[in-house]
């Protein structure tokens, strides 16, 4: 019986695989290369800017775009004020209220004579080539999906990830926006209603740089970079199912009247509405961005090498001198960077790290990967504090008058380093084995006293205790979690806030070591 279950199983999933390997990614596919507009001087913006700008010439302009709400508005604000181009590279663009208000804005922008383009990482496209192709219709507009998958749905889509593992697993986790050659925003959040405080269950604590000046040309280097690159398709060249014109041009219109709630929503935001008047709290100082390239076909299945941005920020790490604080959604040391971190607190280096808890991460196996290497980095002295799903600084970070209440949750997303509070980085890298060994990173280095000191200032509120627990080894080495209750200190000796359902499931997948991806 046995022998013949394991026939059965041979002759489902051949067939299967066959039908996989059959569907494969074309390799060379028609595309022009284009390069970033870089006059900035021929428009408003550029204009607007180049005064402060030339008060500080070696320096560049940073605002901190902490809330969702003020991302939102400084987004909508620059697309607004575009005249000549727009950029944008995300991980994420999800097709929700957000996403949606602003691919409709992107279209406006494109009716004005802006040219367009969009590249996002096909992860997350899943179902959503007819909105991407709708965008791409217009004759402004261009998009592209970065390291596609061949099939675009259904089972044939999964087993050409096994097939295809090694490829596939490689995701451009960067997210950047660029505009007129003048104005960047650089950070951790992607395109949607979690990212700007939009969501009834879900919202995330995000961070973003808005930056002017010098820096702004290597944002779109970067850009530049992945947007010729090798694995960047033209939504045209994988996707399956083109809609006719007619439909298109409907979806357009579609995506052109979903505007009813967002205006409302973003009346009274404290942020850059009136730009650039909001420049005159810009904080000025050299920095300097780091991004990991895209590789080569042959490189794509090499992940045992450390990449740019892992290794740039590593040097920051050792050179410390007194203290490193970590702000990282996922929060994962392979045997390398725990040898760094023994080193690091070795010298004396204080090492202070704000994460998810299982409570307010999203993404379970995440967590698990973390709580496998939690007590390796409590017993060589790093003080971690988790993130409560029900932290007392929501009402501070989520602007929406109702997303605190009714069993909403906050979750961590930012991905944010402060060095000896003279050093700040901001971007897209967690400090997971992910983005150490498999996708391709953004960092943000600003060289400030100032813009240090204020976000590690930021942090350190959420790691009080009516924001976080603290995760300590008590005296016989077990976990204990240390928060507040009722205005009072209280223990936890399992997770806290976290069901049983979560825990145990949680557990499960800690027994995998799979913390590289993930």
């Amino acid at each position: 019986m046995r022998n013949h279950r394991r026939l059965a199983t041979v002759l489902i999933l051949v067939p299967l695989l066959l039908a996989a390997g059959c569907t494969s990614l074309h390799r060379s596919v028609d595309k022009l290369h284009s390069q970033a507009f870089l006059s900035a001087d021929d428009t408003a913006l550029g204009r607007l800017v180049a005064p402060l700008a030339a008060q500080h010439p070696e320096d560049s302009g940073f605002v901190v775009l902490d809330t969702g709400r003020e991302a939102l508005s400084a987004r909508l604000v620059l697309l607004e004020r575009a005249e000549r181009a727009f950029d944008a590279q995300y991980y994420i663009w999800n097709s929700d209220r957000s996403g949606s208000y602003l691919a409709g804005r992107v279209l406006h922008a494109a009716e004005r004579g802006v040219r367009v383009r969009l590249l996002i990482d096909d992860w997350n496209v899943g179902g959503r080539d007819s909105a991407l192709l709708a965008l791409n219709a217009h004759p402004k507009i261009e998009v592209r999906v970065f390291n596609p998958f061949a099939a675009r749905s259904g089972i044939d889509k999964w087993l050409s990830f096994i097939t295809d593992f090694g490829r596939l697993n490689r995701r451009m986790h960067s997210k950047s926006f660029v505009v007129d050659a003048s104005v960047a925003i650089v950070g951790g959040r992607n395109i949607g209603d979690e990212y700007f405080d939009l969501s009834p269950e879900l919202n995330f604590r995000d961070r973003d740089l808005l930056a002017v000046g010098p820096i702004v040309a290597p944002v779109s280097e970067s850009f530049d970079a992945f947007w010729n690159s090798d694995w960047a398709y033209p939504i045209t060249a994988v996707a399956k199912d083109v809609p006719s014109p007619a439909r298109l041009a409907a979806k357009q219109q579609l995506l052109l009247l979903k505007t009813a709630e967002i205006p409302a929503y973003l009346e009274g935001s404290d942020g850059p509405v009136g730009f650039p008047e909001s420049l005159d709290r810009a904080i000025w100082a050299p920095a300097l961005l780091i991004f990991d390239p895209p590789y080569r076909p042959n490189q794509m299945t090499d992940t045992n090498q450390r990449k740019r941005v892992a290794e740039t920020l590593n040097e920051f790490v050792q050179a410390a001198r007194e203290e490193i604080i970590i702000e990282s959604a996922y929060l994962v040391l392979g045997d390398a960077q725990q040898s760094s971190l023994n080193a690091v607190r070795a010298r004396g280096v204080e090492v202070k790290a704000l994460t998810n808890s299982l409570a307010s991460n999203d993404v379970v196996p995440n967590h698990a990967a973390y709580a496998r290497t939690r007590r390796a980095m409590l017993e060589q002295g790093m003080e971690i504090y988790e993130l409560r799903p029900d932290a007392a600084s929501c009402a501070q970070l989520i602007q929406s008058p109702w997303a605190c209440e009714h069993g909403m949750i906050l979750g961590l997303h930012a991905k944010s380093a402060v060095f000896d509070r003279d050093i700040v980085y901001v971007g897209s890298f967690n400090v997971n084995m992910r983005s150490i060994y498999l996708n391709f990173e953004t960092a943000l280095v600003v060289f400030s006293r100032e813009l240090a000191e204020r976000i590690a200032a930021d942090i350190e509120r959420e790691m009080r205790p009516s924001n976080s627990w603290q995760v300590m080894l008590d005296d016989e080495g077990s976990l204990e979690w240390i928060g507040e209750e009722d205005s009072r200190e209280r223990i936890w000796r399992q997770e806290p806030e976290a069901g049983f359902g979560k825990r145990w499931r949680s557990g499960i997948w800690s027994l995998f070591p799979m913390e590289r991806y993930f």
